[in-house]
């Protein structure tokens, strides 16, 4: 696939629907694409060292306008917070299952979304646990397995909303790529 300057339109305009979505008030919690966007970059951009681009940008560009509208006291939530840049790395983790999906197999696809869902919930769970961060009762998590689990148990919603965000979002992006490509090819069969 050549790069021009439709991709690269098409690129951008991914990136900023993304992060409007993923600040959009009234979202069921976790239910946003970058999950499936970091499946798709993975498994479709030919080059992997750009593939961590499109996820990484989108959640960049989210942040930013969290921290904007923090600023100016519209929102309540910022933008730039502690463990940011360990929840960047999760998402490029994230690509790197992208790698494995093979982008016309229906189970790849499948199976890879909730891969990639659960394992960005084990592991920013975890995170979260062994960095001391807090549960429900604004307490530390114990150091413990039942600490652990409280963590894993207060994450559960926002894997619910995850895991329904990723099969859904990898069902359009995927589905796009499908349909776009279909088309593309019935062009140059006619032509």
């Amino acid at each position: 696939m050549k790069i021009d300057k439709s991709i690269i339109g098409s690129f951008v305009l991914l990136v900023v629907i993304a992060s409007l979505y993923r600040i959009m008030p009234g979202r069921p919690l976790g239910f946003a694409p970058q999950i499936a966007m970091a499946l798709f970059s993975g498994s479709i951009v030919r080059d992997k060292k750009f593939s961590f681009l499109l996820p990484i940008l989108s959640m960049l560009v989210s942040d930013i306008i969290y921290e904007v509208l923090f600023q100016l006291n519209i929102s309540e939530l910022a933008g730039f917070y502690n463990g940011q840049l360990i929840n960047y790395i999760l998402f490029g983790a994230v690509t790197v299952i992208g790698f494995m999906i093979k982008k016309e197999n229906l189970l790849h696809i499948a199976a890879g979304s909730i891969a990639g869902a659960t394992f960005y919930f084990v592991l920013s769970n975890f995170v979260v646990w062994i960095g001391g961060g807090l549960a429900l009762n604004n307490l530390p998590y114990a150091r413990s397995w039942d600490g652990l689990m409280e963590s894993f148990a207060a994450g559960l919603p926002f894997y619910k909303g995850s895991l329904y965000a990723t099969l859904f979002f990898s069902a359009v992006l995927f589905g796009g790529y499908f349909a776009i490509n279909r088309q593309e090819v019935r062009r140059e069969v006619i032509a």
